[in-house]
């Protein structure tokens, strides 16, 4: 059997068993990890929540003194080096607190644009002076960030912004002129990073709110997540001194896309949150609701609902901790902050997947739970309803997710271009289990669908429905590869008791299995489409037929057991 090399982001199952020991799940966080959790959990409860309505409201004051808080506890600094106020820590603890932040409601949005796009470019970019002004600050809560890239022309295609930055005939000052559209945090805001045409090209610049010409318009009004400051800013005739560059001028491109990255995880991780709690939600009302004298979570057909909520969350969270987990393994094994950078650029693909995944498992989850509820879910006193509008802007904001499986695919195919891949041999299927089965099955289709794909190069760029279809495999693909390492690892450790192994190992064959369903349907979307000559789409579509797939069990039974535990412990299990 061909080995995939690790330019190659995903592998045969068979070559990976040895990895098991080395991917981080969420299971592997230990006891000073957990008090940080606990420690966002408790902040949320005690003192986010009661201030719901305040927040919804725009009661700037109120938010100022959550941020404040928040720097109190450490919250906003777990990325910031310690020199400059922070703690220095890493992805994994950086996933964990906003996943925990998902609970938050609007204010979880305010937090992770602060923490992330509004923090992370002067950790990665900031010169020296630049971190020792304004890191302190953003770490402890005493300013609050922002991130002004959106414009009203330029939103998908936002590296073409027409905001201007001119420098002086002196070069000791820019003067900027534009405006800014749907900045979180806007009003609340006391820097900005903005991006700017030069006559270099785009560039960064740090601009404070106390800047002569910088103004924010009025709040819009939102669908969802009405809590958090969402304005248009604008810069008429600011002065910006030449150091409020924000790395090299002409290169903001780098600073915009590899923020955003990050900003993509971070925002991936939020979602898991939010999809837990309307889990939760779920289970609750699902318990007291009853109808024809019976609970409406003794009904099979909600179970499967339950069941398929939290199936989703098990992959979500499975891909997006192994990313954070590798990524905090290549970060830490170089040192340069040139190399850091590139190193995050790698991980453009596998951000840009938990993204689209995890935003799209909470719309799923949400909608879900509104539908659990009935009538009383459409009804605003239910809890509920504010977490169906708020999860609509997730698969928007960071980069449509259009836009993210643009990059998907792409990101895909030129790392292909790189391996020229040869043809896979077919397992035999006595080698492996039914979970690995459809793990190496699924891993075959992606690489035949990515052949057919490359081979498209001339006229890719007209046709985005390939690309489309070549994303979602490699999102399910990279989905159960996750669950199915966890899984593995999971069982493997005794410290894990029985039921949670048990509804560990239920909700990872239900994931191999549907999964596998995906990857097939749409790997057959593809030749039906990109053969055009008939014995060929014919000899094509027969392959995939002949395929030796695993017998498919009845999911209905595994569900019915996911959600029964589910239900028991009225939460989805850690």
């Amino acid at each position: 059997m061909e080995k995939i090399e690790r330019e190659f982001p995903h592998y045969l199952y068979s070559t990976r068993r040895e990895e098991l020991s080395t991917i981080f799940t969420s299971e592997d966080f230990n006891d000073e990890e957990d008090l940080i959790a606990k420690t966002t959990e408790q902040f949320i409860k005690q003192d986010v929540l009661p201030y719901f309505s305040s927040i919804e409201q725009h009661d700037y004051n109120v938010v100022r003194k959550l941020f404040q808080k928040a720097g109190e506890l450490g919250l906003l600094g777990i990325e910031v080096p310690d020199v400059y106020g922070g703690l220095s820590l890493d992805k994994k603890i950086s996933g964990l607190v906003a996943e925990k932040m998902g609970f938050g409601g609007s204010f979880s949005v305010s937090f992770n644009i602060h923490v992330g796009v509004g923090t992370l470019p002067y950790v990665y970019f900031g010169s020296e002076n630049q971190k020792q002004k304004y890191l302190p600050k953003l770490a402890s809560g005493e300013w609050i960030g922002a991130y002004a890239l959106t414009e009203p022309d330029a939103g998908s295609d936002a590296l073409h912004p027409k905001t201007t930055a001119v420098l002086n005939k002196e070069g000791t000052m820019w003067l900027l002129n534009g405006a800014k559209q749907w900045i979180t945090n806007a009003q609340v805001a006391d820097v900005y990073v903005v991006f700017a045409n030069t006559s270099e090209g785009i560039t960064a610049f740090i601009v404070e709110r106390s800047f002569g010409g910088v103004s924010i318009g009025p709040e819009e009004e939102k669908m969802g997540i009405k809590g958090s400051s969402t304005a248009t800013l604008v810069l008429d005739d600011v002065l910006v001194p030449n150091e409020n560059v924000l790395g090299t001028v002409g290169k903001g491109h780098k600073v915009a896309l590899n923020i955003l990255n990050l900003a993509r995880l971070k925002l991936a991780f939020s979602n898991i949150g939010t999809s837990k709690q309307a889990l939760q939600l779920a289970v609750d009302y699902g318990k007291e609701r009853k109808q024809f004298d019976r609970s409406i979570v003794d009904f099979t057909m909600i179970q499967e609902k339950l069941a398929n909520m939290a199936t989703a969350i098990y992959g979500a969270e499975s891909a997006a901790y192994r990313t954070t987990g590798e990524l905090d393994d290549t970060i830490n094994a170089v040192e340069e902050s040139d190399r850091v950078i590139s190193k995050i650029a790698d991980f453009a693909m596998e951000c840009a997947i938990n993204k689209v995944n995890c935003s799209e498992v909470l719309g799923e989850v949400v909608d879900e739970a509104v539908q659990i509820h009935g009538g009383y879910g459409y009804m605003q006193e239910y809890e509920v309803e504010r977490l169906y509008r708020d999860a609509r802007i997730s698969r928007i904001f960071e980069g449509t997710n259009e836009i993210n499986r643009l990059t998907i695919a792409k990101e895909l195919v030129k790392k292909y271009a790189q391996v020229k891949l040869g043809t896979p041999e077919i397992y035999n299927e006595v080698d492996l289990e039914r979970n690995h089965q459809f793990v190496y099955l699924a891993n075959y289709l992606l690489r035949q669908s990515l052949k057919a794909v490359s081979n498209m190069k001339s006229i890719i760029a007209e046709e985005q429905e390939y690309l489309h279809l070549l994303a979602n495999i490699v999102k399910e693909v990279y989905i159960m590869e996750s669950s199915l390492l966890r899984t593995e690892k999971l069982i493997s450790n005794e410290k894990h008791g029985e039921e949670q192994k048990k509804i560990k190992q239920l909700m990872n064959e239900v994931l191999c299995e549907e999964g596998y369903r995906k990857v097939e349907e749409a790997t057959v979307s593809i030749f039906s489409s990109i053969e055009t000559v008939d014995s060929e789409r014919k000899r094509r579509l027969d392959e995939i037929r002949h395929l030796s797939i695993p017998l498919y069990h009845n999911l209905f039974l595994k569900k019915r057991e996911i959600a029964q535990i589910i239900i028991n412990r009225r939460q989805y299990l850690k």
